[in-house]
């Protein structure tokens, strides 16, 4: 077995990586705090980043590890989810380069709607039936841990486009999406941490020099590594059991790397002025989206012991 990424997923990565830090440093992810940023969308659309999913999803989990690296605020991940819905139901050509998100409703309204505010088309899932939503929807935005990626309610009583749906599938493609991000994110906590260590001084010596300051700085590395082996084998397994794993797995990792990460940088590590916080914001928002830790590591067990038991309506009910 193959346990690299092909050259052309390493030409993709690469690329991702020059783009993102040059397009989104962390003075447009501050920026996109207040107000969304429609250029940066734009920048993804020229890419064809929005197709992704046509190529594979090892392709899309190398994008979005890039992107969970500069913290990318946006749409890009709903409209992943979207893309995945619709793919499962027939309707792709219902995308083309629009922001889309996918709203879990019950009783025509959905709660903890990502990025509902800015979407040109709202999937809404209810009742074993997917609705296409471009026009009609009341949407109340709400507070959210992680205010670069937004979240609101929807409510609809109209009339749309309307499929049969089970989206069980692509609630674990959005997660192995989600598990990429999260890698990302880690791996900047790793780098600007280490880094950290290297120059903050503290008795005349660098606080990198301090076995204490290595044993963090070690577990990190080994929560991101493992982290990130179990999204790739996710990506590429894609089943049921390989997903849970790598979010149960990246859930607890990616919290645990941010707290190390602020222990080593002391009093700053938790403040508005450094960029950090950002990160453990967007690890605690993503620690409960698609299921937390504790969910996924039941349905790992139900897995084993009954499969038939596990439903694609158990999934939808933590999918948002």
């Amino acid at each position: 077995m193959d346990f690299d990424l092909s050259k052309p997923q390493k030409l993709l990565k690469q690329s991702a990586r020059e783009l993102l830090a040059r397009e989104c440093p962390p003075s447009r992810v501050r920026r996109a705090l207040e107000a969304s940023d429609e250029a940066l969308w734009q920048t993804i659309v020229e890419q064809g980043w929005t197709d992704l999913l046509s190529i594979g999803v090892v392709e899309l989990a190398v994008v979005m590890e890039e992107a969970g690296r500069v913290c990318m605020p946006g749409p890009f991940l709903p409209t992943m989810f979207a893309a995945a819905v619709l793919s499962r139901i027939g309707a792709s050509e219902e995308l083309g380069e629009r922001k889309a998100t996918v709203a879990m409703a019950n009783q025509g309204t959905a709660h903890f709607v990502m990025e509902a505010h800015v979407a040109d088309l709202i999937v809404m899932v209810q009742g074993g039936q997917a609705t296409l939503i471009e026009s009609g929807a009341e949407i109340r935005r709400t507070p959210s841990m992680d205010e670069t990626r937004k979240l609101s309610t929807v409510t609809f009583h109209g009339e749309g486009k309307t499929y049969q749906a089970d989206i069980g599938e692509a609630i674990d493609l959005a997660t192995v999406a989600l598990c990429a991000e999260m890698v990302g994110g880690m791996q900047w906590v790793l780098d600007t941490t280490v880094d950290y260590a290297k120059t903050r001084q503290q008795f005349g010596k660098p606080i990198g020099s301090f076995q204490a300051i290595q044993h963090l700085c070690a577990d990190m590395l080994l929560l991101t590594e493992s982290a990130r082996s179990a999204t790739y084998y996710a990506a590429y397994d894609m089943s049921p059991a390989a997903v849970s794993m790598a979010k149960a797995y990246c859930s607890d990792a990616y919290r645990e790397v941010c707290n190390k990460g602020i222990q080593v940088h002391g009093g700053i590590g938790f403040t508005w002025e450094h960029d950090l916080q950002l990160y453990y914001k967007r690890a605690k928002a993503s620690e409960t989206l698609f299921g937390d830790a504790t969910f996924h590591r039941e349905r790992i067990a139900r897995l084993v012991v009954d499969p038939t038991r596990v439903t694609s309506a158990e999934l939808a009910e933590v999918a948002s």
